[in-house]
């Protein structure tokens, strides 16, 4: 919740205590230097012990509470016709409204078993924008993904509510141009993830149901960060103030005809889940649940993560747990903009993302500035974020290099786990680096696989800049310095 001060000021309050704890360390810089470089540059390769403050994802970090921990005590472990299977059902038919459902191990199986049986090679798959498993799925299954975002969308600074509503105009003349036949589904994500956690509108959706309707297009929706997605409706958007962040759900799932989420996003749990109302969706998908992910009662879930899920599905649409995670990053972008810190607005639902474009703009794009970013932010803190740029496309086919929209370093705000301390620890660092941005240099692949590079690739600093960095650390802060 956000509570306003005696000084004027606002600030978030968590509506939670703590119970159980992680002790992290913030080593020296030098120890931190020898870290990124065993890492290849890459964040995602750093271990966990060299991090302090840990932003990569808010995918599997998210805390846990109580009761989900105490519902896992009660799990069923039968193969078939497990009771925590049915405990699943009864929360997404509540808090969704779907009645059939297919448990997968996580968002990305969900994506698979979607491409699997809906696209047919050559065919479209329309996008309010793409996410990078929804991407590769989609062309693995023989696809082409259109993007069809708002132009303001890729404007890092803005004021625009709703930065990830569908362009109307462009999905009609998409499906003119195409013809529906050569479409497979229309995909919207909740929220957008690459374009810096920005929502969409009801009405947006309103319109984009309706011409899907009119050509018999599926209506899929990525839905998981669903919560934070219908909190901003209910902020944001005439008529909604009065309604329940649960009422706008359903609203939502009325208006759609298949579902997909990330457990370890929307529920504070592991696994996922496919769910519809729709008879033939669900039954062209239902024979390859046993064959990639597990039996129906599981599929690639344990029983004790469904009935975390269970009890996760109904507190994501609790007021009290998606506006802390709201108010957090509205927080944390609002401090950022005190100090001139580069980021994009509004603030999004899970994260505060600094434009590496504006941040490090004498670094060019084909040198990866979001990573260098990334890189050059955990060596000055130990602060773990994630690229979210070029570094996370794939390579066009003739091995050139696909320049991103937009540079981002993601620095995610996991659900109940980071204090004001650790975001304002961050900021001040980033203040830092900001006036010592000249320091930093570009970077140049030494590993690099052929998809999801930004996972597992290697790269080096260019010119390196690493050490210089390092050393105006040591120089403003003392050799012993954290």
């Amino acid at each position: 919740m956000k509570i306003k001060l005696t000084n004027g000021n606002t600030i978030p309050v968590e509506s939670h205590q703590v119970r159980i704890v992680r002790n992290v360390t913030l080593n020296p810089v030098k120890e931190r230097l020898g870290a990124i470089r065993g890492a290849g540059f890459n964040t995602f390769c750093l271990k966990s012990r060299d991090v302090f403050v840990d932003m990569l994802t808010d995918s599997g970090t998210n805390a846990m509470s109580d009761r989900q921990l105490s519902a896992m005590m009660i799990a069923d472990d039968a193969y078939a016709g497990s009771e925590s299977m049915e405990r699943l059902e009864a929360a997404i038919n509540d808090i969704l409204g779907f009645k059939n459902i297919l448990p997968v191990h996580q968002g990305r199986a969900a994506e698979h078993l979607i491409s699997r049986t809906m696209i047919k090679p050559g065919q479209v798959v329309i996008m309010n924008y793409h996410f990078t498993t929804s991407k590769v799925h989609v062309l693995f299954a023989g696809g082409v993904v259109e993007e069809l975002c708002l132009d303001e969308a890729l404007k890092t600074e803005s004021s625009h509510p709703f930065k990830g509503n569908m362009d109307i105009a462009k999905l009609n003349a998409s499906i003119r141009k195409h013809g529906k036949e050569k479409i497979a589904f229309i995909r919207m994500e909740a929220t957008t993830n690459l374009l810096g956690g920005q929502p969409f509108s009801m009405q947006n959706l309103r319109e984009v149901s309706k011409i899907a309707k009119e050509n018999g297009l599926p209506l899929v929706l990525d839905g998981s960060l669903i919560a934070e997605n219908a909190f901003f409706i209910k902020e944001r958007e005439a008529g909604f103030k009065s309604k329940s962040v649960k009422e706008i759900i359903l609203e939502m799932m009325s208006l759609i005809d298949l579902f997909y989420f990330s457990g370890r996003k929307s529920s504070s749990s592991r696994g996922g889940v496919i769910a519809t109302n729709n008879e033939k969706l669900f039954n062209m998908m239902k024979p390859l649940l046993p064959v990639f992910e597990g039996f129906f009662t599981y599929g690639g879930m344990s029983s004790k993560e469904m009935e975390a899920m269970a009890v996760g599905i109904r507190e994501m649409a609790e007021p009290n747990v998606v506006e802390n995670v709201v108010a957090f990053v509205q927080f944390f972008v609002e401090e950022c903009i005190k100090e001139k810190i580069p980021v994009v607005t509004p603030p999004g639902g899970l994260a505060c993302h600094v434009d590496a474009k504006r941040f490090l703009s004498h670094i060019p794009q084909s040198e990866y500035p979001a990573g260098s970013l990334a890189a050059a932010l955990f060596l000055i803190s130990g602060v773990r974020g994630m690229e979210r740029g070029t570094i996370s496309m794939e390579r066009n086919p003739d091995g050139s290099e696909a320049l991103a929209d937009i540079e981002l370093l993601r620095l995610a705000v996991p659900r109940r786990v980071f204090t004001i301390s650790h975001v304002l620890f961050t900021v001040d660092r980033l203040k830092w680096l900001l006036a010592n941005k000249h320091l930093v240099g570009g970077l140049k692949f030494t590993e690099e696989p052929p998809v999801l590079r930004f996972f597992v690739g290697k790269l080096a600093p260019i010119g390196g800049w690493d050490e210089r960095l390092v050393n105006a650390f040591e120089k403003d802060f003392g050799k012993d310095a954290c």
